[in-house]
């Protein structure tokens, strides 16, 4: 398939999904918001496809965040309202995808596409990404992405990010615990192409079961989830790759995963 907004590619089990409207910084119009929703998609149904990086080819921006020109439209409210539901169909497709979603940022990540970094499972940065909600500096608020904000970074700093609307470096995320890892611009690339490959090589299935215990307990009270996630366990013994996997480990090979 082929993209209005972005580009789509699965090379050796890694589909890349990277935003592509550098006239805009990847702001998320419905238009890319709907691109989003089909590669996704996509990259979920194709079994050549067990990790996603969601990547820009913007050389200083991945994404500036939510269309503001579509909040100040003369649109009826109720369209509005409807248009606004392709923000959180991203954040659940993502939870929902039974693959890991890598972030790779290497530059400007603010707004509503912080909130889009949150929903992925882990997110590389380089030494030149910045994050922030700004919202609130142009007369809005980041009301949806709050969601995954509170559910990322303790409440205090949240708090600080949400009211006063202040960037924050790459280094400040890494000490929040909102990116994995931070390092060289020039190095960027080759540390996401490697997590990507770590990934990539894992179990498919079992990593589609892992993530999607995952996704389903976060919320849960902690004795339900607890019962949910042995429930999950017992499914997983009933696995070949799991056989598999305790025999390769030790017969000291390589697993041979068959998704089975």
């Amino acid at each position: 398939m082929t993209y209005d907004t972005l580009q789509y590619d699965v090379t050796d089990g890694v589909a890349t999904i990277a935003m592509d409207q550098p006239d805009t910084r990847n702001a998320m119009s419905d238009e890319l918001l709907t691109d989003l929703l089909a590669a996704l998609a996509a990259a979920r149904d194709d079994d050549a496809a067990r990790v996603v990086v969601l990547a820009s080819t913007h050389e200083s921006t991945w994404s500036a965040g939510g269309n503001l020109a579509g909040f100040a439209s003369d649109a009826p409210l109720v369209h509005k309202h409807r248009g606004t539901d392709r923000f959180p169909s991203v954040f659940k497709l993502i939870g929902q995808l039974g693959k890991p979603v890598i972030a790779s940022i290497d530059g400007h990540c603010l707004a509503g596409a912080f909130g889009l970094a949150l929903a992925c499972d882990l997110i590389v940065a380089s030494d030149k990404a910045t994050f922030g909600t700004p919202e609130i500096n142009v007369g809005v608020f980041p009301f949806m992405i709050a969601a995954l904000i509170y559910r990322n970074v303790p409440r205090k700093t949240t708090n600080e990010l949400l009211f006063l609307g202040d960037r924050i470096d790459a280094d400040e995320a890494k000490r929040l615990n909102i990116v994995n890892v931070v390092v060289p611009r020039d190095e960027h690339a080759a540390k996401v192409a490697e997590w990507a490959g770590r990934l990539a090589a894992k179990s498919p299935l079992m990593m589609k079961l892992g993530k999607d215990a995952m996704y389903r307990q976060m919320d849960q009270p902690f004795e339900d989830a607890l019962d949910f996630l042995r429930s999950q366990l017992t499914i997983a013994f009933a696995t070949d790759d799991i056989q598999e996997g305790v025999k390769a480990f030790f017969e000291k090979r390589d697993p041979v995963w068959t998704g089975r």
